[in-house]
């Protein structure tokens, strides 16, 4: 259940803020504090762990086909 509502808000705020994170934890927290109104600190740590996790699992997945497009050249 949770994790869902983690998920729901993080997706959320990932389309109407997409330049705003990245895969650095810590400020992915302080720009959730400016961005969202928060009240548990344990969600919003949840929320800003998605995020960077899920941008770095993203840029992973562009730098694997990026190789694999050059090693096709």
């Amino acid at each position: 259940m949770i994790l869902n509502r983690v998920k729901k808000l993080s997706t959320e705020l990932l389309n109407r803020y997409p330049d705003k994170f990245n895969i650095d934890f810590q400020q992915n927290k302080k720009t959730i504090d400016e961005l969202a109104k928060v009240r548990s600190k344990e969600l919003r740590n949840q929320i800003a762990g998605y995020i960077a996790s899920y941008i770095n699992r993203q840029t992973k997945e562009q730098n694997k086909k990026i190789e694999e497009d050059v090693e096709e050249t």
